[in-house]
């Protein structure tokens, strides 16, 4: 080892939230120590306050409009982006997720290669999932009758407390690849990928404010986003039995879409379920003109 090697000092890394495209610490200051599967320690992580997810459902809903409004084909290219920035941090993800799941290196590499490939799977989809749950209806009399989807708007995501990052994926690209805008907050006991995640999407022509990543204590952040007046839909996936009743009772009072935990095997063909649980229907009609006698007139 060379001199300069033996007094060079480690640089930690400072882990911090990713919220309207930006990486804030927490504004109440708090950290909490997150560990690896032995306890051993990784990093400080900010731990989240209430008033940090009012700020971030502030700025997905600043971010709403323009998502929402952008060609589904721009989206997909927008998440095909992601895939190839988190290819090019491939070792960095891989050594966070073998830390955060007590993972050997070959297996932690497999669910990063499936995150990847997930994004690309989604990607694939945003120009195509209107063709498969819309379409025309046949109606009786001169009209047209058109049903499309449409995204629900601001979507709180619970991330699965065991899959750290392949989990995390799963559930935030199905939903911004039909127009919604995301808060999610991370594994509690493994936030690690999902904050150096926000690096990725920061560098990937995502808007900010399309995705906004909070870490702490699930329950602690969940009730207020719960209950918050502008969040339109709820996923739950990371909640336990006793914490999934509360928030669907406090998601009640402004009747947001509820997601409820189940079982899920991550690894497994994503199917369409997911981008379609946070999409609303839209039906038009529209009159095709005169009816005569050498048939319809448009």
């Amino acid at each position: 080892m060379s001199t300069a090697d033996a007094t060079r000092l480690s640089v930690f890394k400072t882990y911090k939230l990713y919220v309207g495209g930006k990486f804030p610490r927490s504004e109440s200051g708090r950290v909490y120590e997150v560990t690896d599967s032995k306890g051993n320690w990784l990093a400080n992580a900010p731990l989240s306050s209430r008033k940090d997810a009012r700020d971030a459902v502030v700025a997905a809903r600043k971010a709403f409009g323009g998502w929402s409004g952008a060609t589904a084909y721009n989206r997909g290219q927008i998440l095909y982006r992601i895939a190839e920035m988190l290819e090019g941090r491939r070792d960095q993800f891989v050594r966070e997720v073998a830390e955060a799941e007590g993972l050997s290196r070959s297996k932690a590499a497999a669910l990063v290669d499936a995150a990847i490939d997930r994004w690309v799977w989604y990607a694939g989809w945003t120009d195509k999932v209107a063709q498969v749950v819309g379409g025309a209806n046949p109606v009786a009399g001169p009209y047209f009758n058109l049903s499309t989807p449409e995204p629900t708007g601001v979507v709180t995501v619970l991330a699965p407390q065991e899959s750290s990052f392949l989990g995390l994926v799963s559930v935030i690209a199905p939903v911004i690849a039909t127009g919604n805008t995301v808060v999610v907050i991370a594994s509690e006991n493994s936030p690690l990928p999902a904050l150096s995640l926000g690096e990725v999407l920061a560098t990937s022509d995502l808007p900010g404010g399309v995705v906004n990543v909070l870490s702490g204590r699930t329950a602690e952040i969940a009730g207020p986003l719960a209950a918050h007046q502008d969040v339109n839909a709820i996923d739950l996936t990371g909640a336990d039995d006793v914490l999934a009743k509360e928030l669907e009772i406090a998601a009640a009072d402004n009747l947001k879409r509820v997601l409820r935990p189940q079982p899920v095997d991550w690894s497994a063909d994503p199917g369409t379920h997911r981008l379609t649980a946070f999409l609303e229907t839209k039906t038009v009609w529209h009159p095709t003109g005169s009816l005569g006698a050498s048939g319809s007139a448009y």
